[in-house]
């Protein structure tokens, strides 16, 4: 499978391996599980503000069918690959299995910059990406959702394409849309709020007080900072945060609103005048009790690895920790590891409740999505953490374990076709 070669997608496949072979997966079950069950790549072409035509590469790789339709966001960014698309849905489908909701995993993305596209730029492409994805999603079929450089409105685009296609209102074929669209409230916060959740269990588990905890946020977007806020209420010290032109550092604690009104204007964390600069390298390796990062892949190496001073660190992002920086923190029991599949599925969950919503059209109030969000959240911890201390692994490997486990065992009783 040559045409996945990518770090990112390579980093994916060394997970699954060490899994697979604890588990005693064969050779020939291993790769049904391992391996995307399709994957497409689109030409997108877009007429541009000033006349001229740009095209765009587009991919969207369905990782498995096994449990049910497939989930997964659209991530809008200048590296998007179809390598680096098929990990982060072979991600997707453990994130799902582990918190037992009834989908296969997906993602999909477009190479652009959305910084550098108008707004009539993004919707054109973004409709135009629909309309060559038409035959292959559907509420029964793959429900994309927002991720890296898409938001609400880019899923609300989505939907009105896909419905004038179909010649009817057709909610469900995405999530994360606005909420008169037939979105869920509490879907934006549900991700950076799961975070946060689980931070203050393993907290609990670890006998920590919350209250002057001391949390450092690498990448400050929709994920970063509701979980900075969510820890704030609850008494935390949110003493240095980044995004991808910088970061600033505060050990007495930022100021929350302040730092909000300075994003509101500049639209970056850098240059807020209540706090030093740093570099997103430089926050990794500070000195705090919770290290949460919430940006892109790879972030913790083997190079930093050595030199991170966190006691828990939550993986708000998809693979910000690579195997071989694992090595070196499966020998540091002195740092608690939330995995990515485990500290950043309240969104998917989320995604899940706003698609029954709307296959029902009997919406919740936000009160009962929390409710029902940390219900599940608290299940996968207690269940991931229960199998780590029973099978002396490290968290990652229990909640890989188990996500990869209900697939391969989903794939045997379903059988081979034909």
């Amino acid at each position: 499978m040559d045409i996945y070669r990518h770090p990112t997608f390579d980093m994916a496949c060394e997970q699954f391996d060490l899994v697979a072979e604890r588990l005693q997966i064969g050779q020939v079950e291993r790769e049904r599980v391992k391996f995307p069950k399709r994957s497409f790549v689109v030409a997108v072409p877009v007429r541009m503000d000033d006349g001229r035509v740009q095209v765009f590469p587009g991919y969207r790789v369905q990782h498995h069918l096994s449990l049910g339709p497939t989930k997964g966001g659209l991530r809008f960014h200048p590296d998007v690959t179809l390598g680096e698309v098929a990990a982060l849905a072979m991600w997707m489908s453990w994130k799902c299995a582990l918190t037992n909701l009834p989908y296969g995993g997906a993602k999909g993305g477009v190479a652009c910059d959305p910084r550098k596209l108008s707004a009539g730029e993004m919707e054109r492409l973004t409709r135009r990406f629909t309309q060559e994805l038409i035959p292959f999603i559907g509420p029964q079929i793959d429900i994309p959702a927002p991720d890296v450089g898409t938001n609400e409105q880019t899923m609300a685009w989505i939907m009105d394409t896909y419905s004038n296609h179909h010649g009817h209102s057709v909610p469900g074929v995405v999530t994360g849309k606005p909420v008169n669209l037939g979105g869920s409230l509490g879907r934006r916060e549900a991700t950076g709020r799961g975070v946060g959740y689980l931070v203050g269990r393993a907290m609990d588990v670890l006998g920590m007080d919350t209250k002057g905890a001391t949390i450092a946020v690498q990448g400050y977007g929709n994920v970063g900072s509701v979980a900075a806020g969510s820890l704030a209420k609850h008494g935390a010290r949110i003493i240095a945060v980044s995004d991808q032109f910088g970061g600033i550092h505060n050990a007495k604690g930022l100021d929350l609103n302040l730092l909000e009104a300075h994003l509101s204007k500049t639209r970056t964390v850098t240059g807020f005048s209540e706090a030093d600069a740093i570099t997103n390298a430089e926050l990794l390796e500070l000195p705090c009790d919770v290290l949460v990062p919430a940006a892109l892949e790879r972030q913790i190496t083997a190079a930093n690895a050595p030199r991170i001073k966190c006691r828990i660190l939550a993986e708000g992002a998809n693979g910000p920790t690579t195997p071989d920086a694992d090595v070196i923190l499966d020998q540091r029991p002195d740092i608690f590891i939330i995995p990515d599949i485990l500290a950043n599925a309240g969104g998917v969950v989320v995604s899940y409740f706003e698609w029954v919503q709307d296959l029902q059209s009997f919406f919740w109030t936000e009160a009962e999505v929390v409710d029902k969000l940390f219900r599940i959240l608290e299940t996968a911890f207690t269940q991931t953490l229960n199998y780590a201390k029973q099978e002396k692994v490290s968290m990652r490997m229990a909640a890989l374990s188990l996500g990869i486990r209900r697939v391969w065992e989903a794939k045997k009783q379903r059988g081979l076709f034909p």
